[in-house]
């Protein structure tokens, strides 16, 4: 992924000329090896070949949506990918984000922001050799344990999920929350530090977008999502999860 001098390589794929040369101009001056596409297909094409180590997103592009051509990179590699777009309202970046965007930023942006949104995002997916994976992919001390807590299961080295033996299906974003509350089970994780982990700590990924998530994972896990015993609430901080059964969630949080 990196180049043999160490370099960290950056795919952006953008189709307004102008966006593609102040990026590579700017983004070169970094320290990145920069390549660029001008459209989803050669962007995907570049992606298959040799897998970059971030990829730089627009969302609107002809011929084939920035979604879309997320949905298909995520499928090849689990390379961060920062979408970019003039679009935003909260639906489309939600849908960003749950398509397994790392980040998404809204044009006119500052190369300034932008640089630091790229190193933040490489830093959660590069963690220093001592620390457990978290961000983009949490695990737990060892990637191959295997956790169960009260009647769920989960497999961190196959990502799966399973309930009184059951599959669950989770989508990325609720694998990654779960392996966060189950690191260790019963620890309080907060509100700000989910959503630093999980989405960078946007604005946009507040407490609704968080509490979706926690919702979704409810019905899931839950045999009565509306009085949860697992997935429980810890009033104005945050949430945990009870292996016992016992936790019942504050009424006056989320």
């Amino acid at each position: 992924m990196s180049t043999p001098e160490g370099r960290l390589r950056i795919l952006i794929v953008e189709d307004e000329e102008s966006y593609r040369e102040a990026l590579q101009a700017g983004l070169s001056k970094e320290g990145y090896e920069v390549e660029l596409a001008a459209d989803g297909l050669e962007g995907l094409k570049q992606f298959a070949a040799r897998p970059p180590d971030l990829v730089l997103l627009d969302v609107l592009l002809p011929g084939m949506h920035g979604t879309e051509v997320c949905r298909r990179m995520r499928e090849i590699a689990p390379v961060p990918v920062i979408m970019v777009s003039a679009l935003d309202s909260e639906v489309d970046i939600v849908l960003g984000l749950e398509l397994g965007a790392a980040d998404y930023v809204t044009k006119p942006y500052r190369l300034r922001e932008l640089t630091a949104r790229i190193q933040a995002v490489l830093r959660r997916v590069s963690p220093p050799p001592s620390l457990p994976a978290t961000g983009a992919r949490p695990v737990p001390v060892s990637p191959t344990e295997i956790v169960v807590a009260g009647p769920v299961q989960v497999d961190f080295a196959r990502r799966e999920v399973s309930l009184a033996g059951r599959t669950v299906h989770l989508s990325r974003r609720e694998f990654d929350l779960l392996a966060l509350l189950l690191a260790p089970p019963g620890q309080v994780r907060t509100r700000d530090e989910l959503i630093d982990l999980l989405w960078s700590g946007r604005d946009l990924a507040d407490t609704r977008t968080l509490d979706t998530h926690i919702r979704r994972l409810r019905v899931k896990l839950e045999s009565d999502p509306a009085d949860p015993r697992f997935l429980v609430t810890v009033r104005g901080v945050g949430f945990r999860f009870d292996t016992d059964g016992r936790g019942r969630p504050d009424r006056t949080g989320s």
